[in-house]
């Protein structure tokens, strides 16, 4: 009897337990002058990066903005409020690797100066894998929607808004 009871208990706390695996991770929507852009946030794998970015968003942070570099082949990236690639949020955060995410296209991933622990606000979309840059920079997020879009964005487009799902 008292092992059924332990079982039961048990059970009951197993399936009352959300774990990390069963998180629902939030979307990041980016709206921008050539058409929507959808990425899963990994908030379940890189949480330090993952809330950064989700900060910013709900603070309204990447409003009216411009994809400041634009290399084909490579990246876009964006989050510079000066629009040149030099500026940031206030907060910098600490280089948060996790090797299951790797730079594949698509792949969302922190912009940083030379210090690995000098990201804060700039991310970057691969437009073709990078595995020269896995383990040098935080891949947070993954492209789920808009690809094309993605592809199609240009030195100087408008980011006009992030929101999230």
């Amino acid at each position: 009897m008292k092992r059924k009871l332990i079982l039961l208990l048990i059970l009951i706390l197993l399936v009352g337990c959300k774990t990390q695996a069963q998180m629902t991770n939030k979307i990041a929507v980016l709206e921008t002058s050539k058409g929507t852009i959808k990425f899963e946030i990994f908030e379940d794998k890189v949480p330090v990066t993952a809330k950064n970015f989700i900060n910013l968003i709900e603070q309204g942070f990447y409003k009216n903005m411009v994809w400041h570099r634009v290399v084909p082949g490579f990246v876009i990236q964006t989050g510079d409020p000066t629009g040149t690639g030099a500026g940031g949020s206030k907060e910098t955060i600490q280089l948060e690797i996790n090797e299951e995410l790797t730079h594949i296209k698509g792949a969302v991933g922190m912009a940083r100066s030379n210090d690995p622990n000098s990201a804060s606000s700039q991310f970057y979309i691969t437009l073709e894998p990078q595995a020269g840059l896995d383990g040098n920079y935080a891949v947070f997020g993954q492209v789920i929607e808009g690809m094309d879009v993605v592809l199609s964005i240009k030195q100087g487009d408008e980011l006009k808004n992030i929101s999230l799902e």
